[in-house]
């Protein structure tokens, strides 16, 4: 009820606000596990990956952010989770998995950061919890920076194949499948932009 009535008001918002337009929300699954993951550019993001889907879209949040008073209630009813700061925690992790393996979708932002330098061990965790839970890896381009009356355009992508990554434990394909979410998403830009 609460996800329902928050997301009219911010999709009212972001339209009058940002221009703001999803394409290709046909390529996200509408059953089964599903990890969005996106390129990151601001604040304003998670909501804009989540705004136009039909499906309820879970995100790590700050663990500091819960412990505002009633931001922390919202955040989680809308579908957020805590997140330590300096790194992914076990319970951040089983949350993860648990999520995904019960068919709902999550978003990531496997750059972990807006800055550009991102940090290797948080662009892997995408990959890692697509292999081991076996959900659908959606690449997710958002174009623009959220200047007003500017458009931001959302791009979901086909699903990236990992199939021949799920049955292989090792780094070596943790790698291999990180590098083919990474590039979707690069490529995703560049043709969209």
């Amino acid at each position: 009820m609460i996800y329902s009535f928050c997301r009219v008001i911010v999709k009212a918002i972001y339209k009058l606000l940002f221009r703001f337009e999803a394409v290709g929300l046909e390529h996200v699954p509408q059953e089964g596990g599903v990890l969005l993951c996106s390129n990151h550019i601001s604040n304003f993001d998670p909501p804009a990956v989540a705004l136009l889907l039909k499906r309820r879209v879970h995100f790590m949040a700050k663990a500091e952010l819960f412990e505002v008073p009633v931001f922390g209630k919202l955040i989680t009813e809308l579908g957020a989770f805590p997140v330590k700061r300096g790194g992914v925690s076990k319970e951040s992790i089983k949350t993860s998995l648990k999520l995904l393996r019960e068919g709902h979708v999550m978003g990531i932002f496997p750059e972990g950061t807006r800055k550009a330098a991102a940090d290797a061990a948080v662009k892997k965790g995408a990959a890692n919890f697509a292999l081991r839970s076996g959900a659908a890896v959606v690449p997710v381009a958002i174009i623009g920076n959220y200047k007003l009356f500017r458009k931001v355009k959302v791009v979901y992508g086909p699903p990236v194949e990992l199939d021949e990554f799920r049955n292989d434990p090792s780094g070596e394909a943790v790698e291999a499948a990180t590098e083919r979410i990474m590039t979707s998403i690069r490529e995703l830009k560049q043709k969209s932009a």
